[in-house]
């Protein structure tokens, strides 16, 4: 056994302790003090204190080994985590593409639909024309011809000549020549405004024209 007297302070520092703990194990009588010349001096026995100092840092060792499997645990977990909400983005972001795929193809085939129905009524305009001025010289028969468009037509629009449109809401001649200008002014601008060999039509039915008859 080796014995060894050390001084308070030392003590502390072997023991890797404060001095009050120190002074506390010796009132406890887990330490042994000497007087020499006056001081109180602590008495070690080095190898207990050897193996006392191996068990505190083996267990402090095998807390710290507990301490890091139990975060790589936890970055396991989180890791897990951090994939499962990254593969719910991919999926959310997927579905909101197809989404907006879905609806641009339904847009897409409102305005196709809308462009074939559009092409009807010029093709049976332009066709109802032609007759018209084969049998006649004079171009207002048109109007006449127009309004006996087949059932699809009275369905879905109502064309009249912008004369024959003026002429059903009474208004006046000065006004009316202001009015064409107008329409011709717009013809290429405004969709509303149909345009046949030169002849302005509109689609009662189909669209409104407050804005440029009023």
């Amino acid at each position: 056994m080796s014995m060894k007297k050390v001084s308070v302070s030392d003590a502390a520092t072997f023991f890797g302790v404060s001095k009050e703990a120190i002074h506390n194990r010796i009132r406890r009588g887990s330490l042994d003090v000497a007087l020499e010349n006056g001081i109180k001096m602590v008495v070690i026995n080095t190898d207990e204190a050897t193996k006392q100092v191996r068990k505190t840092v083996t267990r402090a060792t095998t807390q710290g080994d507990k301490y890091y499997k139990l975060l790589e645990e936890q970055n396991k977990k989180l890791q897990e985590r951090v994939a499962l909400l990254e593969a719910e983005t991919r999926l959310l972001r997927d579905q909101k593409e197809a989404m907006l795929i879905e609806e641009r193809k339904k847009i897409e085939q409102i305005y196709k639909d809308r462009d074939e129905q559009l092409k009807t009524v010029l093709s049976t305009l332009s066709t109802q024309f032609m007759l018209t001025q084969q049998k006649e010289e004079e171009p207002e028969p048109l109007e006449a011809e127009i309004e006996e468009i087949p059932i699809v037509l009275e369905v879905k629009s109502k064309v009249l000549s912008l004369k024959k449109y003026m002429k059903k809401l009474d208004i006046s001649k000065s006004k009316q020549e202001k009015i064409e200008k107008k329409f011709k002014k717009l013809r290429k601008k405004d969709e509303r405004i149909i345009v046949e060999d030169g002849k302005l039509f509109v689609d009662v039915k189909k669209f409104n024209y407050d804005d440029l008859i009023l």
